[in-house]
């Protein structure tokens, strides 16, 4: 059998929905980071993209949002560093052992701008929302995940109840195209002429990878 992510390998129990919130810790065995969350989680997803922390072993990194207003780190707060300044989502990592304790979206315009990104696996509370799907599947393959057992890592995401998605779970996609299209309207004016088509011009080479709808989608999730 595949491994995934130890927190799904052998199936997960579902969320309570009474649950309140928790705090997760880092890795570190003195001085640990501690986070405080207040609320459950949502959108709870197995993730291949190669910016989330993965533990040891694993391809997929287990996350999950909560509102921003919710997240208080309560100590070792020091210890903490963005992995990437320039990403869309700033992934605070502790800098004893690495572990990505939370990531937050700064820019007001981003669709998902208010919540955090958080992994769950860090909590010894139960009751956090279950995972949902599996987003960002291909990517895995950027990680080093051979194509020729993508197959058997899809198939085994469906036994676990995981659909997969090369990118976002439908609700999540229905989202973004929501907030795209408000943004758009918000910024034409009242009875604004039809523009004239713009002249053809000539397309640009394709990259390798990261292009087009996919590259920036991830690009909005800090992807690769």
């Amino acid at each position: 059998m595949i491994a995934l992510h130890p927190a799904i390998d052998h199936g997960f129990s579902a969320g309570d929905p009474n649950f309140n919130g928790g705090t997760l810790q880092c890795k570190c065995a003195s001085n640990p980071v501690v986070v405080k969350i207040d609320s459950q989680t949502a959108h709870n997803h197995a993730c291949g993209c190669s910016k989330c922390w993965k533990p040891d072993g694993a391809i997929f990194s287990v996350v999950a949002v909560v509102p921003r207003d919710k997240l208080q780190v309560v100590s070792g707060a020091d210890k903490l560093k963005i992995v990437d300044p320039s990403a869309a989502i700033q992934r605070h990592a502790c800098t004893g052992c690495g572990v990505h304790m939370f990531g937050r979206i700064e820019n007001k315009e981003h669709p998902f701008y208010g919540l955090d990104f958080v992994h769950t696996e860090l909590s010894s509370d139960s009751g956090w929302s279950a995972p949902e799907f599996a987003a960002f599947v291909s990517s895995v393959i950027e990680t080093g995940v051979s194509p020729d057992i993508m197959p058997e890592v899809r198939s085994r995401l469906r036994e676990l109840g995981l659909t997969p998605y090369d990118v976002l779970s439908p609700p999540l996609m229905d989202a973004i195209a929501t907030h795209v299209a408000k943004k758009a309207r918000a910024a034409q004016p009242a009875n604004a002429p039809a523009a004239p088509p713009p002249p053809p011009r000539a397309v640009p080479p394709a990259a390798p990878k990261s292009t087009g709808f996919l590259g920036a989608l991830k690009r909005i999730f800090g992807g690769s």
